[in-house]
């Protein structure tokens, strides 16, 4: 991971600020966000492996932070199931999905998301709409080269759409089932250790989605979701290797 050019070195300055010309302080957040945007590149392009203990205090010296922002990153992959937290030895990185974990993860897209797409479809308003047209445009256009800053933008384009979709359904508790499932998106992409490689039919399946959403019929966006996450674990199961 190369070092952050605005980091604080830990100990060397007050909590929340960052170097420069200027001494301009930096937000605990912002910094926060930049670790977990390394830590998660480094995840996704296999630069931390399975297994492999993730220290606070080496992440914080290599990227010139205190030890705080590099905890709150932590804590944030945490939930994607990428890293795990283990009593009294800190933070491994988690291992690599196993068909089983696959196959139970997608089973569980499959319970919620349809009924997402189908209740979201009775309460699309305009501006929801507007804004899944936007994700699946950025889709299209996003770079999918093979390391994680050249398709970092498609991935969140991707889990934005699922995500809007949720949101629209305006029921917390799905919104909730939803965000617990969308945590482990990123993880999943690493089962088949190949990166994007799905990206024409999965953008083809998204606008079918949308299209769906459009013609406002629930039963037609449940399908078009359906079809989509079955068609998701068909490909990535294929992509997969042996165990």
């Amino acid at each position: 991971m190369q070092k952050a050019s605005n980091g604080t070195r830990a100990g060397s300055r007050p909590e929340g600020q960052a170097g420069g010309k200027g001494g301009r302080a930096v937000s605990r957040q912002v910094l926060a966000d930049h670790v977990y945007e390394e830590l998660l590149a480094s995840l996704m392009d296999g630069r931390l492996e399975p297994g492999a203990a993730v220290s606070i205090d080496g992440t914080a010296r290599e990227l010139d932070v205190s030890p705080t922002p590099v905890r709150e990153a932590l804590a944030r992959l945490e939930h994607t199931g990428m890293v795990r937290r283990v009593a009294l030895k800190g933070y491994r990185v988690a291992p690599v999905f196993t068909r089983e974990d696959f196959a139970d993860l997608m089973e569980a897209r499959l319970a919620i998301e349809p009924v997402n797409a189908r209740l979201a479809c009775a309460r699309l308003n305009p501006h929801r709409l507007a804004e899944l047209e936007q994700t699946v445009t950025e889709l299209k256009t996003a770079p999918r080269g093979p390391s994680f800053a050249e398709y970092k933008d498609y991935l969140e384009a991707d889990e934005r759409f699922h995500q809007l979709i949720a949101q629209q359904t305006d029921n917390q508790f799905l919104v909730g089932a939803y965000a617990a499932l969308g945590g482990q998106v990123q993880r999943f992409r690493l089962f088949g250790g190949v990166g994007i490689t799905d990206a024409e039919n999965a953008i083809a399946e998204h606008q079918s989605v949308l299209d769906a959403l459009s013609s406002g019929d629930p039963d037609q966006a449940e399908a078009a979701m359906a079809a989509h996450i079955q068609k998701v674990r068909e490909r990535a199961m294929a992509d997969a290797p042996e165990e």
